[in-house]
């Protein structure tokens, strides 16, 4: 028998003929050379040893090492603790009873830890609030911040309170003088209560500007914040200048306050005059939203919002009996007014959007 001739895998593909088809190389075949050879294997190298090069960026402080997460994760656990302890002081004072109020009924430790936490989200987020002119409030003392009233809903008297609150670098709070409804409303009145409001009339005026208090007013009501649409911004009569006299016989700054946005966030189209009535509201709202959507419909528009503080008009220089001459104080409310609704033109121009 001859010697059967050993046919090599290469030269059978190679001929591509009516053998089987030819196999795709594997990745070792593809890094052998033009010999068939296969490729060298490089050594291994050994790590670099001693410093890094100068150039090398430098890790962060503590990143991946043991030191650096426990000193991290203690640092989060200790304020997650602090937070706790502070939590349980406030509830414990509320249960026993261990906390101050003024005559007034604000609590200034309810406003700050939990009520201006919960505005602050509508305020940061839904309406975006870009606040002009904070540093035009006095730092101390009695003042007195005239602003327009707007909106359906009194969202922008609140509003304004957090501005005030949040921005002013010496922590100052605001109280808002507030129509008589709001006082007859059950859950709105302990709240307004606690948020500093109080009834707006001269002698509750008086007393916070005499005890160096930062009042807010907004003179036009209901007529302002019940007016149609198609009146947006533009200001309702400031009544008998009420407000000025305050200011006058205080001797406190009046601070003018446009706000820009809440007219659009329930556009009033309608008024049912007749269901205000048997209500006892001062208006019944209809928008393009409500009563339609029903509850839905109560929802406000999230339009974006400006509240710029104007420079003060001081009272200062005017004599005591100067509060008694309506001449100067039909003068004085109408420069307020003045002010306000030219920085509320300004502010429109500049507006690119009701939204953004």
């Amino acid at each position: 028998m001859a010697d059967a001739k050993v046919i090599s895998f290469d030269d059978d593909r190679s001929r591509g003929g009516g053998g089987r088809p030819a196999r795709r190389r594997s990745t070792g075949a593809r890094r052998r050379g033009e010999s068939g050879e296969p490729a060298a294997v490089q050594p291994l190298q050994p790590l670099p040893s001693g410093p890094p090069p100068a150039d090398a960026p430098a890790a962060p402080e503590g990143a991946g090492t043991p030191d650096g997460f426990e000193d991290a994760l203690r640092e989060a656990l200790g304020g997650l603790e602090r937070r706790l302890a502070g939590g349980l002081s406030f509830l414990r004072r509320r249960l026993t009873g261990d906390y101050e109020v003024d005559d007034f009924g604000y609590d200034e430790e309810l406003t700050d830890q939990v009520l201006m936490s919960l505005l602050r989200p509508l305020y940061e987020k839904y309406f975006r609030v870009e606040v002009k002119g904070v540093e035009n409030i006095p730092a101390e003392g009695g003042a007195l911040i005239v602003a327009n009233h707007s909106g359906t809903v009194p969202l922008d008297g609140l509003m304004m309170q957090v501005a005030v609150h949040d921005h002013h670098p010496a922590d100052r709070h605001l109280r808002l003088l507030a129509a008589d409804l709001v006082f007859v409303l059950p859950v709105v009145n302990e709240l307004a209560r606690k948020l500093g409001h109080t009834l707006a009339c001269a002698e509750d005026a008086e007393r916070l500007l005499a005890r160096g208090e930062l009042v807010g007013v907004m003179p036009e009501g209901f007529k302002g914040i019940g007016k149609p649409f198609g009146e947006r911004y533009k200001l309702q009569r400031f009544g008998r200048g009420g407000f000025v006299s305050t200011a006058l016989r205080q001797g406190a700054p009046i601070i003018p306050c446009s706000i820009v946005g809440a007219e659009e966030i329930y556009p009033m189209i309608g008024n049912a005059r007749t269901l205000a009535r048997v209500l006892g509201f001062p208006y019944f709202p209809l928008t393009p939203t409500f009563p339609w959507l029903g509850p839905l419909g109560a929802v406000p528009l999230p339009t974006k919002w400006t509240i710029q503080f104007g420079e003060p008009i001081r009272t200062d220089g005017y004599p005591p009996e100067a509060a008694e001459d309506p001449m100067l104080m039909f003068n004085l409310t109408d420069q307020v007014r003045e002010q306000i609704q030219h920085t509320l033109y300004k502010l429109l121009v500049q507006r690119r959007s009701v939204f953004f």
